[in-house]
């Protein structure tokens, strides 16, 4: 519990506060320090990993102010009420308004220790219960945004299901077309950010002369035409989530600005010398190899370590071919009802052509392909490479069988019988396709 769980002490007097750092230490807790209420709620996000001690009386925003913050944020978050000689009172009103416990000055370290390790446990079995139900939530969402059964997209979804809500920078690598996108944008969805704004910016499609702007936004007359001010793509953000796309595009000079608001936390616009809190996720996508740019000095190495806390990859579609009967198939109906077309039957030989093709635009391409299959203008694919054209018929067949009735049962949430006659196939012939193929 102590590796990851933490005491917040918010006490103005630093003897006192001192005295309560060296009880935990002893105890191999660790301990945050505060020195007033502003400073405390600073360093509380949503999910914090602990519990609170504050004492009743401090400069400023006293402890029931503090409480009655803590309790709008996070009505979870056990607050443990520090009070001195004759506050006694406050602290049965910080009881009545959710208080976890009170101490009265003077306590003996150990009945400190004693009441933070309850309230720990108690801390530490609500984020779990909570992060358990968020993750049985989100897979469900998640088999809807991110189409396919390989391997490699249920450890994808998996991943995304378990950091979404850890808050740490994610680094998504991939080829072009592969859904970098998407993916941020489930990470983002399936966070406690979700409330708040999702703001892309392509770093390869702004102009080097317009890029700090955009970014770091900018007050009237910062610059020539700079007419009034303007709110930057962080400031955007802020309380939600910044999506970088293209990250090795971005300028050298961008690079140590962005490295700077990461750890610090604030933001300068240009032109001002203000600095504005800064309270944001971020999630970076690139094609490239950020290390080896990095080597070769064309990629901030500080940089790069900061934002690949976490690494999420993303299979090339030519990797993954068992999802591709079941992804054009969703393309399919997606196409059909936005040009208001009928849904055009699939033919097997199609289905084989489209196993054998290689996919340089993986995803991006298949989907392109779908339109136009909806259109009438048939696959038009571009040459097959040859060893994938020993693909047989026979074997594309049953690919994209198998990825259909995948997708019943899934649908069907595992029902044979309701699965069944959503295929128009018989209970015992589906059961029989079941069993060859493997499935549960």
């Amino acid at each position: 519990m102590t590796d990851i769980m933490r005491v917040l002490i918010v006490e103005d007097d630093p003897v006192v506060r001192l005295g309560c750092v060296q009880a935990f230490v002893l105890e191999g807790i660790p301990t945050m320090e505060a020195g007033s209420a502003e400073a405390a709620l600073k360093l509380i996000e949503p999910g914090f990993p602990g519990v609170v001690i504050t004492d009743i009386r401090l400069p400023g925003k006293d402890g029931i102010a503090l409480l009655a913050n803590i309790r709008q944020q996070d009505a979870n978050l056990p607050v443990i009420m520090i009070t001195g000689h004759g506050d006694v009172a406050l602290a049965v009103q910080a009881m009545k308004e959710g208080a976890y416990d009170f101490l009265e000055k003077p306590f003996a370290p150990e009945r400190l220790v004693d009441v933070a390790r309850r309230a720990l446990a108690q801390r530490q079995l609500a984020l779990e219960v909570t992060s358990l139900r968020t993750q049985l939530a989100n897979r469900g969402a998640l088999a809807n945004q991110i189409i396919g059964h390989s391997p490699a997209m249920d450890r994808l979804r998996q991943l995304i299901a378990e950091v979404a809500n850890t808050g740490a920078n994610v680094l998504i690598h991939g080829e072009t077309g592969t859904g970098k996108e998407l993916v941020a944008r489930c990470l983002h969805d399936s966070s406690q950010r979700h409330g708040k704004h999702f703001v892309a910016v392509n770093c390869g499609g702004l102009p080097e002369q317009l890029i700090d702007s955009e970014i770091f936004g900018h007050e009237a007359g910062a610059f020539t035409g700079a007419a009034k001010r303007r709110i930057g793509k962080i400031e955007h953000a802020q309380g939600g989530t910044l999506f970088l796309d293209e990250i090795e595009s971005m300028p050298l000079p961008m690079q140590i600005k962005l490295l700077r608001v990461l750890q610090e936390r604030t933001l300068e616009r240009l032109g001002s010398n203000t600095l504005l809190p800064v309270d944001i996720r971020v999630l970076a996508a690139t094609k490239a190899d950020l290390k080896q740019m990095s080597d070769e000095g064309r990629f901030r190495a500080d940089l790069y370590y900061r934002l690949n806390v976490i690494i999420l990859e993303l299979p090339p579609l030519r990797e993954r071919r068992e999802d591709i009967p079941l992804l054009f198939q969703h393309f399919l109906l997606l196409a059909a009802q936005r040009f208001e077309r009928d849904l055009p039957a699939i033919q097997p030989s199609d289905i084989s052509q489209l196993l054998a093709y290689g996919w340089p635009g993986n995803v991006r391409e298949l989907r392109n392909v779908a339109e136009r299959y909806v259109l009438g203008l048939g696959l038009a694919l571009g040459e097959v490479p040859e060893p994938m054209s020993q693909v047989s018929l026979a074997h594309a067949v049953e690919q994209f069988e198998k990825a259909l009735i995948r997708d019943a049962l899934r649908r069907c949430e595992g029902n044979l019988s309701k699965a069944a006659e959503a295929l128009g196939v018989a209970k015992t012939t589906l059961f029989d396709k079941v069993k060859k193929y493997g499935l549960s």
